[in-house]
């Protein structure tokens, strides 16, 4: 696909603030001070519309040398139906639109970095019955590696009906898990070093958690980072929070695990509890995500602050009007809250895309296509301030489609172009 050339513009930033945002508009803004404009990190694209405005081709940079990612987790097969409205109690109704599509937070979030360009292996288990056939071809069509997914010769594979409510944008999940379920004893020792062999990534659901946590002390033995998927409290996480690298959580699970007044806290107080996190990632769904990232060791300490003045600080700095995904950060401050601690370290403050109410289909897997984004920026050795957005705009392609999958972006996307270059 061709697309117009694209540029990084910086400018000068007083108190270490990045933004992320469009030429364009920044030119459909005109209200905005010369003072305001000079501190805003822009990633352009010339021209108003790189889908229409196309010259020379621009070639993609090379993918990351170590682009293995491992995924350990549940896979499921999705049965989707639109609704206009969720029904009531008794009520019989007609869906608008139906769909079967492969689910589950890990095959969602591996299909995802597949087309993004990146190797996933599946470590998952699965009955040999048709929907268990479905949900291997469905992965092994987009590039998924599923040499290591156990094939049970009997038992019933898992499988999740969704209705997606067209009047709230809401969707609601009801599950049925599979049997027999995962064990440390399918997965030999052999097959689980082949596996993580040349991995640049674990990555976990923290479904399957018995063999996930054998995955993820062997992946920590051997060097491999270890991002976990913590949507909500599930047995095992604990265990998985403590060899984790990086963690991506949900809007409520930080201060439902920490029991903290407020997010900053929550997710300070991770941070404190947890030595080997380098970053938490708390997604907001339209309201964006907010990341607390651990400075390297041998940062020079700083000035302190607050984590709840310095979340409001960037709050009120944030571009919100933006249609596009933007970010914005603090300098390595020490970041403090009484009675909890301190570290030295900084807050990025991410936005979401704005879609349109026309183009919102449907936001299950959101949160998958989101990791793959982050995932897809750790191997490529991507700065926050250019990853929270990538990810945020790969999560926003998703929910323009139905299920968790039909939406995800392909690397050549030319609204994913501008982070690659």
């Amino acid at each position: 696909m061709a697309v117009t050339s694209v540029t990084p513009h910086c400018g000068t930033l007083s108190s270490g603030d990045f933004i992320w945002t469009s030429r364009d508009h920044l030119r459909s803004r005109p209200s905005l001070k010369p003072s305001f404009r000079r501190r805003i990190h822009r990633w352009s694209v010339s021209g108003s519309n790189c889908r229409s405005e196309m010259s020379t081709p621009s070639p993609l940079p090379a993918l990351p040398d170590r682009r293995i990612i491992v995924g350990c987790g549940g896979i499921t097969i999705d049965y989707l139906a639109t609704v206009a409205a969720f029904p009531r109690p008794d009520d019989k109704i007609r869906s608008t639109s139906s769909k079967i599509q492969g689910g589950g937070n890990v095959g969602n979030t591996l299909t995802g970095v597949a087309r993004l360009g990146l190797a996933p292996r599946l470590i998952s288990k699965i009955a040999k019955d048709a929907q268990g056939t479905f949900a291997l071809s469905e992965l092994e069509r987009d590039g998924v590696d599923t040499s290591y997914t156990v094939v049970s010769p009997e038992g019933n594979s898992p499988f999740t009906y969704i209705i997606v409510d067209n009047e709230t944008k809401t969707r609601t999940c009801i599950h049925t898990p599979g049997y027999p379920e995962m064990r440390p004893s399918d997965l030999p020792q052999s097959t689980l070093l082949s596996a993580l062999d040349g991995a640049r990534l674990a990555y976990f659901d923290v479904r399957l958690h018995e063999t996930a946590i054998v995955v993820a002390h062997e992946a920590a033995r051997m060097n491999i980072p270890i991002l976990v998927d913590a949507e909500r409290r599930r047995e095992g996480l604990d265990d998985l929070l403590n060899l984790a690298n990086y963690v991506v959580c949900s809007e409520n699970f930080p201060q439902e695990w920490t029991e903290a007044p407020s997010t900053p806290r929550a997710l300070l107080t991770m941070l404190l509890k947890l030595p080997r996190m380098k970053f938490v990632i708390v997604t907001l769904g339209e309201r964006g995500c907010i990341m607390l990232e651990r400075a390297p060791e041998g940062t020079l300490e700083t000035e302190k602050i607050d984590v709840d003045s310095l979340l409001a600080t960037l709050n009120e700095k944030a571009d919100t009007e933006n249609q596009m995904p933007t970010c914005i950060s603090s300098e390595n401050m020490t970041l403090t809250c009484d009675g909890v601690g301190s570290i030295s370290g900084r807050m990025i403050v991410g936005t979401a895309e704005k879609i349109a109410p026309a183009e919102l289909v449907d936001s299950t897997g959101a949160g998958d296509a989101f990791i793959a984004g982050i995932l897809y920026g750790l191997c490529a050795g991507m700065t926050a301030e250019k990853m929270l957005p990538f990810a945020a705009c790969v999560a926003a392609a998703n929910c323009r489609a139905l299920g968790a999958r039909t939406g995800l972006p392909f690397r050549t996307d030319p609204h994913l172009v501008p982070f690659l270059l």
